[in-house]
């Protein structure tokens, strides 16, 4: 029996043996070594949910029972499913984790040279490629997918889709810088080099006009919304024509594409390369 139908046949139980345990700590390694993903991206550059990933990972939630994870005392308590400690790491993951209160939950994937300033959370499911900074503050939700040499700016926040089990999560594809103060949710696609500047909200009813192709991007029933390869994506308005709104000058937030990734825009991106 495979991994997955091992996995299958678990989520429809209630109870489980000392045997379910060792297949979901299995299931987790493959989670945490990377050769396991809860999206993937086809030959065609379409991404897709790998369902029985994410039943896995809900699994471990249904598995779990709830134990201390203190580390200091009764002052600062922590209490979760023993399924999800934090992800044992040693100096030859060469993940660079500097000092003040990042955690990482088991469960994801950080490949090597990436770099986490404190604090920051990366959560279960999660997908971190090499060469990827994570800035205070930053948060990479369950089941996210960031690809290589992406920044994530101090606060940004990539948001987690683990239900449901069909759903695309969010995915940053490679060398994406996003913000800080930025958010990125409800399986929003950023395509490799977009940049994201400060203060972005995407979702998935957000319209993004581009300024360059005179049109509106959006997403579409089972499509979600997708920032283009290279966009630059600043904050805009825009102003409400009609009703009390235009009576009183009102205008509502939207995300403007002002331009495609040009080498101006590469210099001023590369003095990342510094702090890695």
């Amino acid at each position: 029996m495979t991994l997955q139908e091992k996995i299958e046949q678990l989520f429809t139980k209630s109870e489980f043996e000392a045997a379910d345990h060792e297949t979901f700590k299995e299931f987790k390694t493959e989670l945490r070594e990377g050769r396991l993903r809860s999206a993937e991206k086809d030959e065609n550059g379409v991404w897709r949910a790998n369902a029985w990933v994410k039943r896995g990972i809900l699994l471990g939630f249904k598995m779990g029972e709830m134990v201390t994870m203190s580390f200091s005392g009764e002052t600062l308590q922590f209490f979760d499913k023993n399924t999800y400690p934090l992800r044992p790491m040693n100096l030859d993951d060469k993940v660079r984790i500097v000092p003040g209160g990042s955690a990482i939950r088991d469960g994801s994937f950080v490949a090597q040279n990436v770099v986490l300033m404190p604090p920051c959370y990366v959560n279960v499911g999660a997908f971190v490629d090499e060469g990827t900074m994570i800035d205070s503050h930053a948060l990479v939700g369950s089941c996210a997918q960031i690809g290589k040499r992406v920044h994530l700016s101090a606060a940004a926040q990539i948001g987690g889709v683990l239900e449901p089990v069909n759903a695309n999560p969010v995915v940053i594809e490679d060398d994406v810088l996003v913000g800080g103060n930025t958010g990125v949710y409800e399986g929003t696609i950023v395509r490799e080099k977009a940049v994201l500047a400060s203060g972005v909200i995407l979702t998935r009813s957000t319209p993004v006009f581009d300024l360059v192709n005179n049109c509106v991007i959006k997403s579409d029933g089972e499509k979600p919304l997708e920032i283009p390869s290279g966009a630059v994506v600043v904050q805009g308005s825009r102003q409400i024509t009609s009703g009390f709104g235009k009576e009183n000058g009102l205008s509502i937030y939207c995300p403007i594409i002002v331009k495609y990734r040009d080498e101006k825009t590469d210099a001023s991106t590369k003095l990342e390369d510094y702090l890695r």
